[in-house]
């Protein structure tokens, strides 16, 4: 009997060019032009994108798949496939993958400035 060893390539999801992976997941920037960006973002199950507010940007966030719990400004809202949630210049806000499967959203900012270096992070209570 011959040992195989299992074809580990197949298993593993190949990442689109652009691809930026992060502690929560990653992004893949679609679409870049003056006032706004657009980008696919995926946050892992149990993974969450820090506390944060921007100077200079408003984000859109659309749920494509899986779910999520959102705080802005302090409330919390659990947002499913098809929903949206708009987070206004300046306030904080916060993702969380509360589910089973991978969160799949897709991100349009707008504003004077779209840098990724236009973050504020806060100091973060769970999520919860």
């Amino acid at each position: 009997m011959k040992f195989q060893l299992p074809n580990t390539q197949a298993a593993m999801p190949v990442k689109p060019s652009g691809w930026q992976s992060r502690p929560w997941g990653g992004f893949q920037a679609l679409k870049e032009k003056g006032r706004f960006k657009v980008r696919h973002l995926v946050v892992t199950p149990g993974a969450s994108l820090r506390l944060q507010s921007h100077f200079h940007r408003a984000e859109h966030w659309i749920v494509v798949s899986g779910s999520g719990r959102v705080v802005v400004d302090g409330d919390t809202k659990d947002i499913y496939e098809n929903e949206s949630i708009l987070i206004p210049i300046g306030i904080v806000h916060s993702l969380e993958n509360h589910g089973k499967v991978d969160l799949h959203l897709i991100e349009v900012q707008t504003g004077a400035y779209l840098g990724e270096d236009d973050i504020v992070v806060h100091e973060a209570a769970s999520v919860n």
